[in-house]
């Protein structure tokens, strides 16, 4: 089952490499079909440079953007496969690629504490 197929967030899956090897309906929408595409291809150097340090240092990378009127959450992240890992050199784990969530944020949003 595809969870993720139709539901108004692009969500868009890379591996190690930053091969694209899963968009969601709305990613393509977006974004175009990228599946088996390089992520190089898409992104300009500096981007590039985020999603290998995120590769490599197993970090996330969240942000806002603008983009034809509409403000976005970017949330960018490793993912891992089955085992917990996408494999390991020199003992530390190292993740299997990245999946990206870009929300479309409302121009006003309710924000809750809860401690």
């Amino acid at each position: 089952m595809d969870f993720f197929k139709e539901i108004n967030i692009a969500v868009t899956v890379s591996d190690r490499e930053g091969n694209v090897i899963y968009q969601n309906d709305s990613s393509i929408e977006v974004n175009g079909d990228a599946r088996g595409r390089n992520l190089q291809q898409c992104h300009n150097p500096k981007s590039w440079e985020m999603i290998c340090h995120m590769l490599k240092e197993d970090v996330s990378n969240v942000y806002t953007i603008s983009k034809k009127g509409k403000k976005k959450l970017i949330y960018q992240t490793p993912w891992y496969d089955e085992n917990g890992e996408g494999g390991t050199e020199n003992g530390k784990r190292e993740p299997a690629g990245l999946v990206e969530f870009s929300i479309i944020l409302p121009e006003e949003m309710p924000h809750y504490d809860r401690n």
